[in-house]
C-alpha cells in the first residue's frame, strides 16, 4: 500500500471517517479519529494528540506526541461495526523531534523484528486466542455464562454459534484468514483463531479480535470478556502463542535428521525460553488475575519444562514437521499487550540462538501429578506464583529491560508494582466469611 493507493480506495469506497489505532502499554486500544478529508495530512505528516493521559505514555510536561499511519494496515472498516464508512490505519508514535516514541509497544516488537532480522531469521507467529461470553441483564455484567457447553460441543450445548460465526466472518472481511473456531472447554468459553503471520500484523489481529468480539457480544446482550480466570473451579482463558523461525533454507526449527525432528536453533530457542521464563512472565500475565488460572488442575502450566506431547509443560511442540515444526509458548494470556507479549518471547529465543542456551531433556510425564522432590529430581522449577512474585523477577531482568527500553520497563513496573499493591492490601469475602468468626 502507497498514499496514491490508500487515497484511491478511500474515495472509491466513499469514506467519511478514519480511525487512527495504537495501543498503550498495558494493550488497551486507543484512537484518533478525524474525517475524510484529513486523511492526506494525516498520511504525510501524521495526527497530533496530547497524550498526557494515556497509561504508561507521558507526563504533562511531555504529552505532545503524533501517531503517523502504518500503510500497511489500512482497511475499511465492515459496516456492521460501524453507522458511516469508517476506515482504519494502525499507527507509529513520534515525538516532536522526528524520533521513534520509546513508550510506543509497536516500537518494542519492530526492534526484536529487526534483531531477528539481522540473525538472519523471520519470525512467524499464531496464537489461540480463548474468551468467555458472559450473560448481560439491564445493561450490566453477570457471572452467568451465555451456555453451559463444553470442548467441541455443538448446538443446543453451545449456544454461540451463531456469535462466533458472526465474528470470524467480520475477521474474515477485515483480511484475516480465520483458521478454526470452536467452544472451549468451560461454560462460556470460546475460542477462535487465524492464521499466523508475521508478529506485527499478528498483534494488530488479536488487538482487533478483541475489538470485534466485544462489539458483536453487546449486540447479542453478551459480554465478551478475556480476563484469564473470570469464574472460580473452571478452566481460564489462555493465549497459546506458536512461533517459529525462517531462515534462509526454510523453518529454521526443522531438522530431519534429528530423533526430534527439531534443528539446533530450535533447541536453543527452546533453551532461551525456558531460562527467561520466569523475567518475561509479568508480560505474558500481567493482571493479578492472571496467576488465578496458572494453578494446578486446569491445563494451564506452572512449571519450567518443555515436551513434545505433555500439555502439562509450558513449552509444547506439536507433532508437525517441516514447514510446520513450531514452539507453543502455553502460559500467556489474551489480557495483556500482544506486542510487548510477542517482543520478550521473540528476545528470549533469539537470546537462547545467541548465546546458545541449551535445554534439558523433555520432561512427558503428567507434571502436576509430581511431588515437589519428583520435579527437583527432574530440575523442574516453578513459575511464579502471583504478580508480585513475577515482577520481583523482572525487576531484575537484563534481558526485559534491553527488550522494553528503559521507558516501557519502568513505567511496566510502576503500574504492576501498585496494582500487587492495591491486591495484596485488600480484605476479602472469602477472608471474612473463613476466619472473622472462629480468629
Amino acid at each position: 500500500m502507497d498514499k496514491a493507493s490508500i487515497m484511491e480506495q478511500a474515495k472509491s469506497a466513499k469514506v467519511e471517517n478514519i480511525r487512527l489505532q495504537f495501543t498503550d502499554i498495558l494493550g488497551f486500544p486507543k484512537n484518533i479519529v478525524i474525517p475524510s478529508w484529513r486523511l492526506e495530512e494525516a498520511l504525510d505528516e501524521g495526527v497530533a494528540f496530547d497524550a498526557s493521559s494515556i497509561v504508561g505514555y507521558a507526563t504533562i510536561e511531555e504529552s505532545d506526541l503524533t501517531a503517523k499511519p502504518d500503510f500497511s494496515s489500512f482497511g475499511i472498516m465492515p459496516e456492521y461495526l460501524e453507522k458511516r464508512v469508517t476506515a482504519r490505519l494502525n499507527c507509529d508514535i513520534y515525538e516532536p523531534d522526528g524520533k521513534r516514541y520509546e513508550g510506543d509497544p509497536k516500537h518494542v516488537l519492530e526492534r526484536v523484528i529487526e534483531k531477528a532480522g539481522d540473525m538472519g531469521f523471520r519470525a512467524n507467529i499464531g496464537p489461540e486466542c480463548e474468551f468467555f461470553l458472559l450473560k448481560m441483564r439491564d445493561g450490566c455484567v453477570t457471572m452467568i455464562p451465555n451456555d453451559k457447553g463444553g470442548y467441541f460441543d455443538l448446538s443446543p450445548l453451545d449456544l454461540a454459534e451463531s456469535v462466533r460465526g458472526e465474528i470470524s466472518s467480520l475477521l474474515q472481511q477485515m483480511g484475516f484468514q480465520v483458521y478454526t473456531t470452536h467452544h472451549e472447554v468451560a461454560p462460556g468459553q470460546h475460542e477462535i483463531n487465524f492464521q499466523y503471520a508475521d508478529p506485527l500484523t499478528t498483534a494488530f489481529r488479536v488487538v482487533t479480535l478483541k475489538y470485534v468480539a466485544k462489539v458483536i457480544a453487546v449486540q447479542h446482550d453478551l459480554h465478551a470478556t478475556f480476563m484469564p480466570k473470570p469464574l472460580h473451579g473452571q478452566n481460564g482463558t489462555g493465549m497459546h502463542t506458536h512461533q517459529s523461525l525462517v531462515g534462509k533454507d526454510g523453518n529454521a526449527f526443522h531438522d530431519p535428521d534429528d530423533k526430534n525432528g527439531l534443528s539446533q536453533n530450535a533447541y536453543y530457542y527452546i533453551g532461551g525460553l525456558l531460562y527467561y521464563s520466569k523475567e518475561i512472565n509479568a508480560i505474558l500475565n500481567s493482571w493479578v488475575n492472571s496467576f488465578k488460572r496458572l494453578v494446578p488442575g486446569y491445563e494451564a502450566p506452572c512449571y519450567v519444562a518443555w515436551a513434545m506431547q505433555n500439555r502439562s509443560a509450558l513449552i509444547r511442540i506439536p507433532a508437525k514437521r517441516g514447514e510446520g515444526t513450531r514452539i507453543e509458548v502455553r502460559n500467556p494470556d489474551p489480557a495483556g499487550n500482544p506486542y510487548l507479549q510477542f517482543a520478550v518471547m521473540l528476545a528470549a529465543g533469539l537470546k537462547g540462538i545467541e548465546k546458545k542456551m541449551q535445554p534439558p531433556e523433555p520432561v512427558e510425564l503428567d507434571i502436576y501429578a509430581l511431588n515437589q522432590k519428583e520435579r527437583s529430581q527432574y530440575g523442574i522449577e516453578s513459575l511464579p506464583s502471583n504478580l508480585g512474585h513475577a515482577v520481583s523477577f523482572m525487576e531484575k531482568s537484563e534481558l526485559a529491560l534491553e527488550t522494553l527500553g528503559p521507558h516501557i520497563f519502568n513505567n511496566f513496573l510502576y503500574l504492576k508494582n501498585k496494582e500487587w499493591n492495591e491486591y495484596r492490601t485488600q480484605v476479602t469475602d472469602w477472608e471474612i466469611s473463613k476466619y472473622l468468626g472462629i480468629l
